[in-house]
């Protein structure tokens, strides 16, 4: 199957090894978890092994959606399918919400109900051992998906690092209940823990609603502007009119492009064709670039009602 452009067999190679770790270790956790909990009755213990079954749940859709965007791009998807990673961000930070909230009621419910707990010692190890095995591998799927521009991979890795912070919550729970013989820090801990997750999800929520309704990352324009800067300096052009949006893997520009009138279609065309194939090296990303060909002295005539066209030389 070819590969849409912005992917390489290497870099998704890459990512679907990442994917498929990321399920396994989900697993295993939740296993460990739940016995875990059987063992101890703890509520701390509870609110992980909830945070290990929504991470299974979000790592079943982020493969899926995965798959989705290393499909070609067609006839009713000319852009392809990249736009997928905003839904499957957004889906994972919903699910840590509802996590959130799930952890939140189990905690005050074991409260209310009584906290018999017990092996908190060599249950409080196996835990630990978890959390620091998660959060190796959720710096390792965060920088995965960053070198390959996977905002799937870079959220999905972000939930693995909050499920650890959610584990050394449950640690620091039961180590209070072990030296103080306060059983209320048990719940205290797992509450604490869920209103971090809780903001964790809210801000993947918030990126996902910003990709999809293509919110203008002021760092991203720095670097566009900076790069087409320096080109129209070297072509001796301006440009206006810039546009972009992230696409999910690449970003997708158009922008203006300003010649004197006396310049041939050729010249023309061939200057913009530069702009289009070295921005995208300059930027260090995949990027599709389109571009508009105009005359600088009719400029103003053909667009009047432009006040402030936001020329750049």
């Amino acid at each position: 199957m070819e590969l849409p452009a912005q992917l390489t067999p290497e870099s998704l190679r890459e990512m679907r090894f990442a994917m498929r770790l990321s399920l396994a270790v989900g697993v295993l956790m939740l296993a460990g978890k739940t016995a875990a909990y059987f063992m101890t009755g703890s509520a701390a213990i509870l609110s992980d092994a909830v945070e290990s079954i929504i991470h299974v749940v979000a790592v079943a859709f982020a493969a899926f959606s995965l798959w989705l965007t290393a499909k070609p791009s067609g006839r009713r998807f000319p852009f392809g399918y990249e736009r997928v990673t905003f839904f499957s961000a957004g889906f994972e930070g919903a699910l840590i919400v509802l996590a959130a909230v799930l952890i939140i009621v189990a905690a005050v419910y074991k409260w209310l109900a009584g906290l018999p707990l017990g092996q908190l010692g060599n249950v409080s190890l196996i835990i630990l051992g978890a959390s620091i095995l998660n959060a190796g591998l959720g710096i390792y799927l965060t920088r995965v998906g960053r070198r390959n521009h996977s905002l799937i991979l870079e959220a999905n890795g972000r939930h693995v690092l909050t499920d650890s912070w959610t584990s050394f919550g449950v640690v620091a729970g039961l180590l209070l209940v072990i030296l103080t013989g306060w059983k209320p820090f048990d719940p205290i801990c797992a509450i604490a823990v869920a209103l971090n997750i809780l903001w964790s999800g809210g801000k993947l929520i918030w990126k996902s609603v910003g990709g999809l309704l293509d919110y203008s990352e002021p760092e991203v324009e720095e670097r566009i502007r900076h790069a087409l800067d320096k080109l129209s300096a070297e072509l001796r052009v301006q440009y206006h009119g810039l546009r972009f949006r992230n696409a999910g893997y690449r970003l997708l520009i158009e922008v203006h492009v300003l010649f004197p009138a006396d310049t041939r279609v050729e010249d023309a065309h061939h200057a913009a064709t530069r702009i289009e194939e070295r921005l995208p090296a300059m930027l260090a990303r995949p990027a599709d670039v389109v571009t508009h060909l105009e005359a600088l002295e009719d400029h103003g005539r053909v667009h009047p009602s432009e006040h402030d066209p936001e020329i750049s030389v």
